[in-house]
C-alpha cells in the first residue's frame, strides 16, 4: 500500500530522520509514539504528502487515498455542522447536482420528440443507478449516525461550525475523515478534545476500519485498543513492533536486555582475543597468528545497543502555605450563557487535600465550573473560597495562549516574580529546556513543548488549591507519567478537569460526574467510576430507558436512510411525470388545433378520434399520478 524507503529530514542542521524505511498495508492500526518533539507530526505531513523529506523515496498505490487529521483546522464560514460533514462525499454531491440538472432540463424543456430528450431520460436513469451504488441514498443517515457517535446532539447539526469551539471543530474535522473512503487515515492526537464517551465510539470505529490507521496519540489505553503495531521515532531511528503500545514497550525491553548481555559477552571475547595479540605480538614465532587474530578482530560485527531518550521533566508541585479546613463552598451556584442554562443549583464542598476528577460529556459544565470557581467568570449563586487559599490554574488553551514571537526564556522571566526570576533557567532546566533550546521562539515548539513550557510557568506562582483542565493534552506519554506522579505527590488540593482514562486511574479519590446541569459524587478513582455506571445501567429502569433511546435512534436512523432513498426515487419519478403530461399535452394541443381548422378532415383521419380519446385518458390518469406522487413527497420533506 505505502513503501517509505531511506527516509531522510533534518531541521536547523539537527537530524530528525535518518534513513528509516517501513512499510504500511492494509489493516495495519499503527501508533505512532516518542517524545515531543521527535518528529511524529513531521511524520504524518510526509506520509500525506504536505511536506517533502530531505533524502529518500516513498512508493504508493495509484489510486490511493489519504485523510490527514491534523491540529490546524480551518472551515470554508457559513456551513452548518452536516453540511461540513457532508464535504466528506464529494462524488455523491457532485453526481446530485447533475441529477438536478437533468430534472430541471426534464421540467422547462418541451422537445419530447426529439433523440436529446430521450437521451436525457436514459441519462437520468443511468446517474439514478450510480447514485444508489455509491450510497448517496445512505450518505445523509452515515454523516449523522457518526456525529452522534463523535458526541453531537441532533439539534445542534444546523447551527454554523463558526459557532463552535476548537475542540468540537476539531470533532467535525474527524468526522468528515471517519465518513470517507480513505485506504489510509492519519489521526495527530484524535482523542484531544474527546470525552470518554466518544472516545469509546472511535475505539470501536478505528477497529473495524478496513484501511490503514497511524495514530499519534499519548493516550496509553485508546493505543492498547486500537492499535496492532508500534512505531516509535527516537533518536533519529524508528522501531517497528507487530504489538500495541504496552506489549511493545516489553519487546522491546526484552530485547534491549538480550543485547546488552550479548554485547557483554562479545566484549569478554573480544578481551580476551587482544590479550593473545599482545602475547603473539612479542614473540616472532608467533607474529603469524597475531596477524590472523587482528584480521579476525577486524571482521567482528560489534553488537550495539538501540539507544534509549530517558530525559524527563523534574516535575514538583509545592504548596505555598496550609490552607483551612474547607477550600472551596458553593452554593445554589449556576451560569447560563445567554438563554443556555450550563449550570443549575450546584452545591459543592471541597475539604483540604481532596484529590476530585471531574468528568462527563463535553458542553456539560466541566471547564465553566473551574473557570467559576478562579473567578474568570461570572455566575448566580454564592461561591466562597476557605481561609489562606492560593488557586493555581492550568486552563485547557493554556499552551496556545503563548506569546509564539517570545523565546522560551522570555516567557518565563516576563512571568516570574523577584523572588522567582533567579530560579527560572533551573527550573527550565528541570522542563528539559537545556542549552539554546531556552532561545527558541514559542511558535516553533511543538504541542507538548509549549505544554510543558505552560506548566513550568504555572510554578511561577504560589498556590495550595491546583485546578487544571485537560492538562495532558500534547504530552508525551513519558512526560504525562511524570506529571501524575508528581500530582500524586502533591500535598493540596486537586481538581482535575479530564477525559484521560489511563491519566486518572489511582490518581484521584473522588469523581464528580457533569450531566444535565447537575453534578453527582462518586466516591472512588476512574474505575470506580466506570463500573458504578455499567451497573446502573443494568437497573431495570436506566435499561429501558437505554433500549428504548437505542431503538428510537436505530428507527430513526434507519427512517432517515428509507426517507432519503424514497424522496429520491419519488423526484424521479414526479420528473418523468411531468415530462410525459408534457409531451401528451403537446400532441393534444396539437390534433386540436387541427380540428378548429378543418374538423370534418381532421377526424376523418383513421383512428383519429379513437386515439385523441385514448391520449385525453392517458393525461387524466398521469395527472392523478402526479398529484399522489406530490402528496407522498410531501409527507416526507
Amino acid at each position: 500500500m505505502l513503501n517509505i524507503h531511506n527516509l531522510s529530514i533534518s531541521f536547523g542542521g539537527e537530524s530528525l530522520f535518518d534513513e528509516i524505511t517501513f512499510r504500511l498495508g492494509a489493516g495495519d492500526r499503527v501508533g505512532l509514539i516518542g517524545k515531543n518533539g521527535a518528529g511524529k507530526s513531521t511524520m504524518l505531513k510526509i506520509l500525506s504528502g504536505e511536506q517533502e523529506a530531505d533524502t529518500g523515496q516513498i512508493a504508493k498505490d495509484k489510486e490511493l487515498k489519504i485523510g490527514f487529521l491534523k491540529q490546524d483546522i480551518d472551515f470554508i464560514q457559513g456551513r452548518t455542522v452536516i453540511q461540513e460533514a457532508q464535504q466528506a462525499f464529494v462524488e455523491i454531491k457532485q453526481m446530485e447536482k447533475k441529477i438536478d440538472f437533468i430534472n430541471e432540463q426534464l421540467a422547462t424543456r418541451t422537445d419530447y420528440e426529439s433523440d436529446a430528450y430521450t437521451q436525457i431520460i436514459q441519462d437520468l436513469s443511468e446517474i439514478t443507478h450510480q447514485y444508489e451504488i455509491i450510497g448517496g441514498y445512505n450518505y445523509q443517515g452515515e454523516t449523522e449516525k457518526v456525529l452522534v457517535g463523535l458526541g453531537f446532539e441532533r439539534d445542534k447539526f444546523d447551527k454554523l461550525t463558526d459557532t463552535f469551539s476548537g475542540g468540537w471543530r476539531m470533532r467535525i474535522e474527524l468526522a468528515k475523515l471517519l465518513l470517507q473512503s480513505n485506504d489510509i487515515l492519519l489521526l495527530d492526537e484524535p482523542t484531544n478534545h474527546l470525552d470518554i464517551e466518544s472516545i469509546i465510539w472511535l475505539e470501536s470505529f478505528l477497529t473495524n476500519y478496513p484501511g490503514c490507521v497511524i495514530i499519534v496519540s499519548h493516550d496509553k489505553m485508546f493505543l492498547d485498543n486500537v492499535t496492532n503495531r508500534t512505531i516509535e521515532i527516537s533518536l533519529g531511528k524508528i522501531y517497528d513492533y507487530k504489538k500495541p503500545y504496552s506489549q511493545y514497550l516489553v519487546l522491546r525491553q526484552e530485547l534491549r536486555e538480550q543485547q546488552l548481555a550479548s554485547q557483554k559477552n562479545q566484549a569478554k571475547q573480544i578481551e580476551q582475543t587482544e590479550k593473545l595479540i599482545e602475547k603473539f605480538r612479542a614473540k616472532a614465532s608467533k607474529a603469524s597468528m597475531a596477524q590472523s587474530l587482528i584480521k579476525k578482530l577486524d571482521k567482528v560485527d560489534r553488537i550495539e545497543v538501540d539507544e534509549d531518550d530517558n530525559a524527563v521533566m523534574n516535575l514538583r508541585f509545592p504548596i505555598s502555605l496550609q490552607p483551612g479546613k474547607i477550600v472551596i463552598e458553593t452554593e445554589e451556584v449556576g451560569k447560563a450563557y445567554g438563554e443556555v442554562q450550563i449550570l443549575e443549583d450546584i452545591d459543592l464542598l471541597i475539604e483540604r487535600g481532596s484529590k476530585i476528577a471531574f468528568v462527563g460529556q463535553n458542553g456539560q459544565g466541566k471547564t465553566t465550573l473551574a473557570k467559576v470557581i478562579v473567578g474568570e467568570i461570572g455566575h448566580t449563586g454564592k461561591l466562597k473560597l476557605g481561609h489562606n487559599v492560593q488557586l493555581g490554574y492550568f486552563a485547557q488553551n493554556q499552551a496556545d495562549e503563548l506569546d509564539g514571537e517570545k523565546t522560551v526564556l522570555d516567557t518565563m522571566i516576563d512571568a516570574a516574580t523577584e523572588s522567582t526570576r533567579s530560579k527560572v533557567r533551573d527550573m527550565l532546566g528541570s522542563f528539559l529546556f537545556r542549552g539554546d533550546e531556552v532561545s527558541k521562539k514559542v511558535k516553533v515548539l511543538s504541542g507538548g513543548e509549549r505544554n510543558r513550557l505552560a506548566l513550568c510557568k504555572l510554578l511561577l506562582q504560589p498556590f495550595n488549591v491546583l485546578i487544571m483542565d485537560e492538562p495532558t493534552n500534547h504530552l508525551d506519554i513519558k512526560s504525562k507519567n511524570v506529571l501524575k506522579e508528581a500530582l500524586k505527590s502533591f500535598e493540596g488540593t486537586l481538581i482535575i478537569v479530564s477525559h484521560d482514562r489511563d491519566f486518572l486511574q489511582n490518581l484521584t479519590h473522588s469523581v464528580y460526574e457533569f450531566k444535565d446541569k447537575k453534578i453527582r459524587e462518586y466516591l472512588g478513582d476512574i474505575d470506580f467510576y466506570l463500573d458504578q455506571r455499567n451497573v446502573e445501567n443494568m437497573r431495570a429502569i436506566e435499561k429501558r430507558d437505554k433500549v428504548q433511546k437505542e431503538v428510537s435512534n436505530n428507527s430513526n436512523s434507519k427512517q432517515s436512510y428509507n426517507d432519503q432513498k424514497k424522496f429520491k426515487s419519488l423526484q424521479n419519478k414526479l420528473s418523468n411525470t411531468e415530462a410525459k403530461i408534457g409531451k401528451l399535452e403537446k400532441e393534444l394541443k396539437a390534433k386540436d388545433e387541427e380540428m378548429a381548422t378543418n374538423y370534418k378532415a381532421a377526424t376523418a383521419k383513421p383512428h383519429f378520434l379513437e386515439n385523441y380519446k385514448k391520449k385525453k385518458k392517458e393525461v387524466e390518469q398521469l395527472m392523478k399520478s402526479w398529484e399522489q406522487l406530490q402528496e407522498e413527497l410531501e409527507l416526507i420533506s
